[in-house]
């Protein structure tokens, strides 16, 4: 039985309009039936698996005052995608299944991936902060505009939660625990 893909319609700051739109595995036909004409179009579903055809899809349209192109994902799990856009950087910062992206906000072009080992659950960013951070079931990475990992924590529970608040990085794991991290640094937080 098939679903219908999903659709969001997501503007971020700088005059960045995204239309997201994502289904389950084998969705590719019914994602992309939709897909807008003009621009760049940016295939990172290699990157997850050679034959991406029976996977989860997602596609990004992104619209800007420079332009268009559209990026077309693949992913292991059934997840929503998400995204920030890093100003300061020049990316928008995708997270899909496993793997977060760095694309250029101009072009859509891959300036960095990284995947993850357990499925991802949040992406956080501040102006305060020179990396992203991006929280999977088991670990917590931040990763700077380059794509390297500027520190990473290993987790022994599930995260479940994850959010900014209050200048530190609060975690809630899956037996309801909260632990607060510095987001600069991830070393515990007092």
């Amino acid at each position: 039985m098939s679903t219908e893909p999903r659709n969001a319609l997501v503007v971020y700051p700088g005059g960045l309009r995204a239309r997201w739109r994502w289904g389950g595995s084998g969705s590719g036909p019914e994602v992309f039936a939709l897909s807008e004409a003009g621009g760049a179009l940016v295939d990172l579903s290699t990157r997850v698996a050679a034959d991406a055809d029976p996977l989860c899809r997602a596609e990004l349209r992104l619209e800007s005052p420079r332009g268009a192109w559209s990026a077309r994902f693949a992913s292991l799990i059934h997840d929503e995608p998400r995204a920030l856009h890093w100003d300061t950087a020049g990316l928008l910062v995708v997270a899909y299944g496993f793997h977060t992206y760095g694309l250029e906000v101009e072009s859509g072009v891959a300036r960095w991936d990284h995947r993850s080992a357990t499925p991802l659950i949040a992406l956080l960013g501040s102006p305060r902060l020179a990396h992203v951070i991006v929280q999977s079931e088991l670990e917590t990475f931040a990763i700077e505009p380059d794509g390297t990992v500027a520190w990473r924590i290993a987790h022994s529970d599930v995260v479940t939660a994850a959010d900014l608040l209050g200048g530190r990085l609060v975690l809630t794991s899956f037996d309801g625990q909260v632990r607060a991290l510095d987001p600069a640094t991830g070393r515990s937080a007092a």
